[in-house]
């Protein structure tokens, strides 16, 4: 799972992996160390009425519905997007760049516009 935070958005990027975890456990996690201090962020399916995101203790997490994790896991639905407060939410498919890139993107979804 990626993070993206910029100004008063938030937006989680999700693998192929990533998501079978949302549907199998209903809840995914990952952090970064900054030396003792550790940034976590979470993705957490919970029966609440829209999607959300809430910050305690150094840890982000993102809150999507029971019919969103469903929807997202039995169809191509692609991203679910909020508006938290002012907050922009946004937690989508990861797929693959269309350019030449260091990182690991087997795990990714194929590009829609990628040409074969």
């Amino acid at each position: 799972m990626k993070i993206r935070i910029k100004g008063n958005s938030l937006r989680y990027r999700l693998t192929k992996t990533d998501i079978k975890m949302v549907e199998e456990k209903g809840y995914l996690e990952e952090s970064t160390s900054f030396g003792p201090q550790k940034l976590v962020y979470a993705l957490e399916v919970k029966p609440v009425e829209h999607m959300s995101a809430t910050f305690n203790d150094g840890k982000i997490t993102l809150y999507i519905t029971d019919a969103m994790a469903r929807e997202w896991v039995n169809t191509d639905r692609v991203s679910f997007e909020s508006n938290n407060n002012g907050l922009a939410l946004l937690v989508e498919k990861d797929f693959t760049c269309l350019e030449n890139v260091a990182e690991d993107q087997s795990d990714n979804y194929p590009n829609p516009l990628a040409h074969f």
